[in-house]
């Protein structure tokens, strides 16, 4: 499963306390919260570290969204092959319907990836 993080999502993992910072300290959350077998574990943290850098997209796609931007992180995340676009940015999350992936809230994809 691949999961494109808006770098506003990155920045509040490494800055607060708070749900974007357990999304990244997936480790620490499948093993103790989950009881996810350490082997699982193990290679969910090995398919992290072969993580992909996106290049900037040479268009952005075709939807209206308010913020120019914005429209690059979408088309970024679309090139990467990303399952979901996780955001906190309304103006991204206000185009989730007609959007070619999910595009979640922080919130909504620790309710996606825990069902």
């Amino acid at each position: 499963m691949r999961v494109f993080f808006d770098t506003n999502v990155l920045i509040s993992a490494y800055t607060a306390h708070g749900l974007s910072a357990d999304l990244l300290e997936l480790k620490r959350v499948l093993g103790q919260r989950f009881r996810v077998p350490t082997s699982e574990v193990a290679s969910v943290a090995r398919e992290l570290r072969e993580h992909t850098i996106v290049s900037r997209p040479d268009t952005i796609l075709e939807l209206k969204i308010r913020d120019d931007d914005d429209a690059w992180v979408l088309a970024s995340a679309v090139l990467g092959h990303a399952d979901a676009l996780v955001t906190g940015d309304t103006d991204l999350l206000d185009v989730a319907e007609p959007a070619p992936l999910p595009i979640l809230s922080p919130r909504d994809c620790w309710r996606w990836l825990r069902s």
